[in-house]
Protein backbone atom coordinates (compact mmCIF):
# COMPACT_ATOMS: atom_id res chain seq x y z
CA UNK A 1 0.00 0.00 0.00
CA UNK A 2 1.69 3.14 -1.29
CA UNK A 3 1.61 5.85 1.24
CA UNK A 4 0.22 9.80 0.06
CA UNK A 5 1.24 12.85 1.84
CA UNK A 6 -0.44 15.71 0.29
CA UNK A 7 1.38 19.51 0.45
CA UNK A 8 -1.80 22.45 0.72
CA UNK A 9 -5.31 21.26 1.43
CA UNK A 10 -6.18 24.86 0.60
CA UNK A 11 -9.25 25.19 -2.40
CA UNK A 12 -7.99 21.83 -4.34
CA UNK A 13 -6.34 19.59 -1.82
CA UNK A 14 -9.72 18.08 0.47
CA UNK A 15 -10.49 16.33 -3.20
CA UNK A 16 -7.37 14.82 -3.69
CA UNK A 17 -7.52 13.32 -0.40
CA UNK A 18 -11.18 12.50 -0.81
CA UNK A 19 -9.78 10.96 -4.21
CA UNK A 20 -6.59 9.47 -2.77
CA UNK A 21 -8.37 7.94 0.16
CA UNK A 22 -11.41 6.13 -2.33
CA UNK A 23 -9.27 3.74 -3.72
CA UNK A 24 -9.27 1.37 -0.99
CA UNK A 25 -5.82 -0.63 -0.63
CA UNK A 26 -4.38 0.69 -3.67
CA UNK A 27 -3.07 3.18 -1.39
CA UNK A 28 -3.43 5.45 1.90
CA UNK A 29 -3.35 8.86 2.99
CA UNK A 30 -0.58 9.21 5.48
CA UNK A 31 -0.76 12.65 5.87
CA UNK A 32 -1.20 16.49 4.69
CA UNK A 33 0.59 19.52 5.92
CA UNK A 34 -0.72 23.26 5.01
CA UNK A 35 0.60 26.91 6.04
CA UNK A 36 -3.02 27.29 7.37
CA UNK A 37 -3.07 24.94 10.52
CA UNK A 38 -7.14 25.67 10.83
CA UNK A 39 -6.86 23.68 6.77
CA UNK A 40 -4.93 20.89 8.13
CA UNK A 41 -7.90 20.63 11.09
CA UNK A 42 -10.42 20.67 8.53
CA UNK A 43 -9.07 17.23 7.17
CA UNK A 44 -8.49 15.51 10.13
CA UNK A 45 -12.16 16.32 11.28
CA UNK A 46 -12.82 14.60 8.28
CA UNK A 47 -10.35 11.97 8.15
CA UNK A 48 -9.31 11.02 11.74
CA UNK A 49 -6.60 8.72 10.82
CA UNK A 50 -4.86 11.35 8.13
CA UNK A 51 -1.68 12.74 10.61
CA UNK A 52 -1.21 16.80 10.32
CA UNK A 53 2.63 17.61 9.77
CA UNK A 54 3.62 21.11 11.09
CA UNK A 55 5.87 21.90 7.82
CA UNK A 56 6.49 20.24 4.59
CA UNK A 57 10.20 18.84 5.42
CA UNK A 58 8.29 17.16 7.97
CA UNK A 59 5.65 15.60 5.90
CA UNK A 60 8.76 14.25 3.02
CA UNK A 61 10.81 13.28 5.92
CA UNK A 62 8.19 10.65 7.31
CA UNK A 63 9.30 7.24 5.43
CA UNK A 64 5.57 6.21 5.68
CA UNK A 65 5.08 8.51 2.83
CA UNK A 66 6.26 7.07 -0.59
CA UNK A 67 4.63 9.74 -2.82
CA UNK A 68 4.07 13.65 -2.39
CA UNK A 69 1.23 14.96 -4.36
CA UNK A 70 1.54 19.03 -4.09
CA UNK A 71 -0.89 21.27 -4.26
CA UNK A 72 0.42 24.54 -3.83
CA UNK A 73 0.72 28.00 -5.37
CA UNK A 74 3.07 27.74 -8.98
CA UNK A 75 5.90 29.59 -7.53
CA UNK A 76 6.53 26.95 -4.73
CA UNK A 77 6.44 23.78 -6.98
CA UNK A 78 10.10 23.61 -7.65
CA UNK A 79 11.03 23.94 -4.34
CA UNK A 80 8.54 21.50 -2.94
CA UNK A 81 8.91 18.85 -5.95
CA UNK A 82 13.01 18.84 -5.88
CA UNK A 83 13.15 18.39 -2.21
CA UNK A 84 10.42 15.43 -2.47
CA UNK A 85 12.38 13.81 -4.98
CA UNK A 86 15.75 14.37 -3.81
CA UNK A 87 13.96 12.40 -0.70
CA UNK A 88 13.56 9.49 -2.88
CA UNK A 89 9.76 10.29 -3.30
CA UNK A 90 7.64 9.81 -6.28
CA UNK A 91 5.85 13.22 -7.14
CA UNK A 92 2.24 14.79 -8.44
CA UNK A 93 1.74 18.29 -9.02
CA UNK A 94 -0.61 20.49 -9.68
CA UNK A 95 -1.16 22.39 -13.15
CA UNK A 96 1.04 24.36 -14.24
CA UNK A 97 4.17 21.62 -13.45
CA UNK A 98 6.67 25.02 -12.88
CA UNK A 99 6.88 29.08 -13.38
CA UNK A 100 9.48 28.56 -15.25
CA UNK A 101 11.26 26.42 -17.93
CA UNK A 102 14.21 25.79 -16.05
CA UNK A 103 12.23 24.57 -13.13
CA UNK A 104 10.59 22.05 -14.89
CA UNK A 105 14.04 20.64 -17.07
CA UNK A 106 15.54 20.44 -13.53
CA UNK A 107 12.77 17.91 -11.95
CA UNK A 108 12.43 15.80 -14.76
CA UNK A 109 16.40 15.65 -14.78
CA UNK A 110 16.11 14.52 -11.08
CA UNK A 111 13.16 12.22 -11.79
CA UNK A 112 15.17 10.61 -14.42
CA UNK A 113 17.85 10.41 -11.54
CA UNK A 114 16.06 8.47 -8.94
CA UNK A 115 14.22 6.56 -11.31
CA UNK A 116 11.26 8.17 -9.54
CA UNK A 117 7.88 8.99 -11.19
CA UNK A 118 6.83 12.95 -12.12
CA UNK A 119 3.43 13.43 -13.02
CA UNK A 120 1.32 16.62 -13.64
CA UNK A 121 -2.44 17.21 -13.05
CA UNK A 122 -4.09 18.20 -15.78
CA UNK A 123 -7.61 16.82 -15.11
CA UNK A 124 -9.17 17.34 -18.16
CA UNK A 125 -7.43 14.72 -20.03
CA UNK A 126 -9.31 12.58 -17.97
CA UNK A 127 -12.54 13.07 -18.32
CA UNK A 128 -15.33 11.08 -20.21
CA UNK A 129 -15.43 13.95 -23.16
CA UNK A 130 -11.75 14.73 -24.31
CA UNK A 131 -11.44 10.85 -24.20
CA UNK A 132 -14.12 10.45 -26.46
CA UNK A 133 -12.48 12.94 -28.84
CA UNK A 134 -9.15 11.59 -28.61
CA UNK A 135 -10.75 8.87 -29.60
CA UNK A 136 -12.01 10.09 -32.78
CA UNK A 137 -8.95 11.67 -33.37
CA UNK A 138 -6.85 8.63 -33.02
CA UNK A 139 -9.81 6.74 -35.32
CA UNK A 140 -9.44 9.04 -38.12
CA UNK A 141 -13.08 10.12 -38.13
CA UNK A 142 -12.21 13.79 -37.67
CA UNK A 143 -9.53 13.51 -40.16
CA UNK A 144 -6.17 16.36 -39.65
CA UNK A 145 -6.95 18.77 -37.62
CA UNK A 146 -7.33 22.23 -38.87
CA UNK A 147 -7.95 24.41 -35.92
CA UNK A 148 -8.80 24.35 -32.01
CA UNK A 149 -10.89 27.31 -30.75
CA UNK A 150 -11.31 27.32 -26.94
CA UNK A 151 -13.37 30.23 -24.25
CA UNK A 152 -13.03 29.27 -20.74
CA UNK A 153 -14.27 32.74 -19.10
CA UNK A 154 -15.90 33.39 -16.05
CA UNK A 155 -16.35 36.02 -13.24
CA UNK A 156 -13.22 35.83 -10.42
CA UNK A 157 -11.34 33.40 -9.24
CA UNK A 158 -8.80 36.42 -9.14
CA UNK A 159 -4.94 35.28 -8.36
CA UNK A 160 -2.66 37.25 -7.30
CA UNK A 161 0.50 35.16 -8.38
CA UNK A 162 -0.41 34.42 -11.90
CA UNK A 163 -1.92 35.93 -14.88
CA UNK A 164 -4.96 34.66 -16.41
CA UNK A 165 -2.94 32.97 -19.07
CA UNK A 166 -1.45 30.88 -16.63
CA UNK A 167 -4.14 30.31 -14.63
CA UNK A 168 -6.95 29.01 -16.86
CA UNK A 169 -4.81 28.46 -20.44
CA UNK A 170 -2.94 24.94 -19.24
CA UNK A 171 -6.54 23.59 -19.26
CA UNK A 172 -7.11 23.83 -23.14
CA UNK A 173 -3.28 23.52 -23.80
CA UNK A 174 -2.83 19.92 -22.45
CA UNK A 175 -6.54 19.01 -23.78
CA UNK A 176 -4.82 20.44 -27.53
CA UNK A 177 -1.77 18.53 -26.75
CA UNK A 178 -3.08 15.64 -26.04
CA UNK A 179 -5.84 15.42 -28.83
CA UNK A 180 -3.73 16.52 -31.46
CA UNK A 181 -0.27 14.94 -30.38
CA UNK A 182 1.20 17.96 -32.35
CA UNK A 183 3.92 19.87 -31.53
CA UNK A 184 4.27 24.04 -30.64
CA UNK A 185 5.99 26.38 -33.19
CA UNK A 186 5.04 29.62 -31.69
CA UNK A 187 3.18 31.75 -29.72
CA UNK A 188 1.48 35.32 -29.50
CA UNK A 189 -0.45 36.46 -26.27
CA UNK A 190 -2.18 39.71 -25.74
CA UNK A 191 -3.60 41.07 -22.46
CA UNK A 192 -4.75 43.62 -20.21
CA UNK A 193 -4.52 44.25 -16.27
CA UNK A 194 -7.50 46.14 -15.14
CA UNK A 195 -8.21 47.88 -12.12
CA UNK A 196 -4.64 49.09 -11.52
CA UNK A 197 -3.63 45.90 -11.31
CA UNK A 198 0.04 44.34 -12.79
CA UNK A 199 -1.93 40.84 -13.32
CA UNK A 200 -3.55 40.29 -16.35
CA UNK A 201 -7.37 39.28 -16.03
CA UNK A 202 -7.90 38.92 -20.04
CA UNK A 203 -6.03 37.19 -22.12
CA UNK A 204 -5.64 35.82 -25.94
CA UNK A 205 -3.14 33.01 -26.58
CA UNK A 206 -2.44 31.74 -30.13
CA UNK A 207 -0.25 29.15 -30.62
CA UNK A 208 0.59 27.74 -34.25
CA UNK A 209 1.67 23.37 -34.25
CA UNK A 210 2.75 21.48 -36.60
CA UNK A 211 1.23 20.42 -39.61
CA UNK A 212 -0.61 23.73 -40.27
CA UNK A 213 -2.69 23.49 -36.89
CA UNK A 214 -3.93 26.97 -35.37
CA UNK A 215 -5.27 27.04 -31.53
CA UNK A 216 -6.79 29.92 -29.75
CA UNK A 217 -7.11 30.37 -25.98
CA UNK A 218 -9.40 32.99 -25.12
CA UNK A 219 -9.57 33.46 -20.80
CA UNK A 220 -10.97 35.60 -18.62
CA UNK A 221 -11.68 36.62 -15.20
CA UNK A 222 -14.53 38.78 -16.21
CA UNK A 223 -16.93 37.39 -17.91
CA UNK A 224 -20.85 37.86 -16.95
CA UNK A 225 -21.06 34.19 -17.35
CA UNK A 226 -19.29 30.96 -17.24
CA UNK A 227 -18.47 29.74 -20.74
CA UNK A 228 -16.12 25.91 -21.29
CA UNK A 229 -16.98 25.88 -25.15
CA UNK A 230 -14.18 24.32 -27.52
CA UNK A 231 -14.56 24.03 -31.18
CA UNK A 232 -12.40 21.59 -33.58
CA UNK A 233 -12.00 21.83 -36.48
CA UNK A 234 -11.10 18.43 -38.59
CA UNK A 235 -11.38 17.77 -42.68
CA UNK A 236 -13.75 15.24 -42.39
CA UNK A 237 -15.54 16.36 -39.52
CA UNK A 238 -16.15 19.15 -36.80
CA UNK A 239 -16.76 18.97 -32.90
CA UNK A 240 -17.93 20.99 -30.40
CA UNK A 241 -16.54 20.63 -26.93
CA UNK A 242 -18.84 21.91 -24.08
CA UNK A 243 -18.04 20.99 -20.39
CA UNK A 244 -20.90 23.10 -19.09
CA UNK A 245 -23.69 21.04 -21.12
CA UNK A 246 -24.89 18.51 -18.77
CA UNK A 247 -26.10 15.65 -21.03
CA UNK A 248 -24.32 16.65 -24.56
CA UNK A 249 -20.84 17.63 -23.72
CA UNK A 250 -19.53 16.24 -26.98
CA UNK A 251 -21.51 17.07 -30.06
CA UNK A 252 -19.76 15.98 -34.00
CA UNK A 253 -21.22 17.55 -36.91
CA UNK A 254 -20.72 15.50 -40.30
CA UNK A 255 -19.43 18.66 -41.95
CA UNK A 256 -16.66 19.68 -44.11
CA UNK A 257 -15.11 22.08 -47.20
CA UNK A 258 -14.18 20.29 -50.26
CA UNK A 259 -12.00 22.13 -53.25
CA UNK A 260 -12.80 20.31 -56.24
CA UNK A 261 -11.58 21.39 -59.85
CA UNK A 262 -13.99 22.38 -62.85
CA UNK A 263 -14.55 18.55 -63.16
CA UNK A 264 -15.51 17.84 -59.88
CA UNK A 265 -12.37 16.53 -58.88
CA UNK A 266 -10.48 17.10 -55.69
CA UNK A 267 -8.28 19.88 -56.51
CA UNK A 268 -5.23 20.78 -53.58
CA UNK A 269 -2.64 22.05 -55.53
CA UNK A 270 -4.81 24.87 -57.47
CA UNK A 271 -7.11 25.72 -54.71
CA UNK A 272 -7.20 29.30 -56.24
CA UNK A 273 -9.23 27.88 -58.98
CA UNK A 274 -10.89 25.94 -57.14
CA UNK A 275 -14.28 25.61 -56.56
CA UNK A 276 -15.56 25.35 -52.77
CA UNK A 277 -18.44 22.96 -51.78
CA UNK A 278 -19.84 22.30 -48.05
CA UNK A 279 -20.76 19.14 -47.08
CA UNK A 280 -23.15 18.70 -44.40
CA UNK A 281 -24.19 15.97 -42.80
CA UNK A 282 -26.05 14.90 -39.41
CA UNK A 283 -24.93 15.84 -35.81
CA UNK A 284 -24.88 12.93 -33.04
CA UNK A 285 -23.90 13.06 -29.12
CA UNK A 286 -22.05 10.19 -28.04
CA UNK A 287 -22.30 8.56 -24.24
CA UNK A 288 -19.16 9.68 -22.58
CA UNK A 289 -17.59 8.48 -19.40
CA UNK A 290 -19.01 9.57 -16.54
CA UNK A 291 -16.52 8.94 -13.65
CA UNK A 292 -14.74 11.75 -11.88
CA UNK A 293 -11.65 12.30 -14.08
CA UNK A 294 -9.93 13.26 -10.27
CA UNK A 295 -10.12 9.55 -9.33
CA UNK A 296 -8.77 8.44 -12.66
CA UNK A 297 -5.88 11.25 -12.01
CA UNK A 298 -5.51 9.14 -8.60
CA UNK A 299 -5.43 5.65 -10.37
CA UNK A 300 -3.04 6.44 -12.77
CA UNK A 301 -0.67 8.40 -10.42
CA UNK A 302 -0.78 5.39 -8.17
CA UNK A 303 -0.51 2.78 -10.99
CA UNK A 304 1.99 4.27 -13.23
CA UNK A 305 4.39 3.71 -9.71
CA UNK A 306 3.36 0.38 -9.22
CA UNK A 307 3.87 -0.42 -13.08
CA UNK A 308 7.42 2.09 -13.27
CA UNK A 309 6.11 3.92 -16.39
CA UNK A 310 5.11 7.04 -17.57
CA UNK A 311 1.80 8.36 -16.35
CA UNK A 312 -0.63 9.29 -19.44
CA UNK A 313 0.33 13.36 -18.09
CA UNK A 314 4.17 13.23 -17.59
CA UNK A 315 6.59 15.64 -16.46
CA UNK A 316 7.56 15.62 -20.02
CA UNK A 317 3.87 16.41 -20.93
CA UNK A 318 4.16 19.36 -18.42
CA UNK A 319 7.20 20.67 -19.60
CA UNK A 320 5.57 21.27 -22.74
CA UNK A 321 2.72 23.73 -20.93
CA UNK A 322 5.31 25.11 -19.38
CA UNK A 323 6.96 26.30 -22.26
CA UNK A 324 3.93 27.97 -23.83
CA UNK A 325 3.41 29.60 -21.25
CA UNK A 326 6.65 31.30 -20.93
CA UNK A 327 6.81 31.98 -24.26
CA UNK A 328 2.95 33.85 -23.68
CA UNK A 329 4.82 36.04 -21.16
CA UNK A 330 7.59 36.80 -23.28
CA UNK A 331 4.46 37.82 -26.22
CA UNK A 332 2.60 39.93 -23.51
CA UNK A 333 5.91 41.61 -22.79
CA UNK A 334 6.83 42.51 -26.29
CA UNK A 335 2.68 43.69 -26.65
CA UNK A 336 1.93 40.73 -28.94
CA UNK A 337 4.86 39.85 -30.77
CA UNK A 338 5.26 36.54 -31.98
CA UNK A 339 7.74 34.03 -29.93
CA UNK A 340 9.49 30.79 -31.89
CA UNK A 341 9.48 27.75 -29.81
Amino acid sequence: MLGIGIIGVGYWGPNLVRNFSSLGGACKVVGVCDQRPERVKFIQNQYPSVKGYASDEQLIADPDVQAVVIATPVFTHHRLAAAALKAGKHVMLEKPLTHTVAEAEDLLNLAHKGGLTLMVDHTFLYTGAVRKIKELKVSGEVGQLLYFDSVRVNLGLFQHDINVIWDLAPHDISICDFISGKKAKAVNATGVAHYGQKIENIGYLTVQYEDDLLAHFHVNWLAPVKVRTTLIGGTKQMIVYDDMDPSEKVKIYDKKVVFTDATGKEDKEQVYQALVEYRTGDMRAPKVESTEALKLVAQEFITSINEKRKPLTSGEDGLHVVRILEAADQSLKQNGAQVKL
